[in-house]
C-alpha cells in the first residue's frame, strides 16, 4: 500500500492568482492548473460565496471541426445569478485555451445600476483574458 505522502504522489498544484478592477469594483481569481484540465475561483463583491459553477468541456466546433468549441453544464444555488458569469468564462477559457475548466462564481454587489453591470462585465471580459494569456504560455495544448 502506498503511503499518502510517498514520492509517487503528484506535490499538487501551484494556483497563481490574478485581479482586474475598474473604478470601485474588483474582481479576483485563483487559478489551478490540474493536470489538462484548469480550475478558477473566481469572488468579487461583498460577501465571499460560491452562487454557481460552471464545467465547460473541449470539443471540435460543429461548424468547423478544425476550430475548438466547449459544450457546458452550469449548476447555480437558488438566488444567484453567476451562472451566466460561471458558464460565459468557462467556455471561453475552454475554447481559447483547449483545456476543460471549472469556474465557481461568487461575485455580489448590492444595488448595482446599469452603468455597475456594464463596468463588473468588462472586467470580467478583461480577467478572463488575463487568465487565457496566463495559461496559454503554459499550455501544450494552445
Amino acid at each position: 500500500m502506498m503511503s499518502p505522502h510517498s514520492s509517487d504522489t503528484p506535490s499538487g498544484p501551484a494556483p497563481f492568482t490574478l485581479s482586474e478592477e475598474k473604478d470601485a469594483f474588483r474582481v479576483g481569481a485563483i487559478v489551478y492548473e490540474l493536470g489538462d484540465d484548469c480550475l478558477v475561483i473566481l469572488w468579487g463583491g461583498t460577501r465571499l460565496h460560491i452562487g454557481a459553477v460552471g464545467m465547460a468541456q473541449v470539443r471540435p466546433s460543429l461548424r468547423d471541426p478544425q476550430k475548438r468549441a466547449a459544450t457546458s453544464s452550469v449548476f447555480t444555488y437558488l438566488g444567484h445569478k453567476e451562472d451566466i458569469v460561471a458558464k460565459a468564462m468557462s467556455e471561453e477559457i475552454t475554447r481559447r485555451v483547449g483545456r476543460n475548466t471549472v469556474v465557481a462564481a461568487g461575485i455580489h454587489w448590492d444595488a448595482l445600476s446599469d452603468k455597475d453591470i456594464t463596468t463588473i462585465t468588462t472586467i470580467l471580459r478583461g480577467l478572463t483574458d488575463k487568465i487565457v494569456a496566463r495559461l496559454s504560455g503554459s499550455s501544450s495544448q494552445a
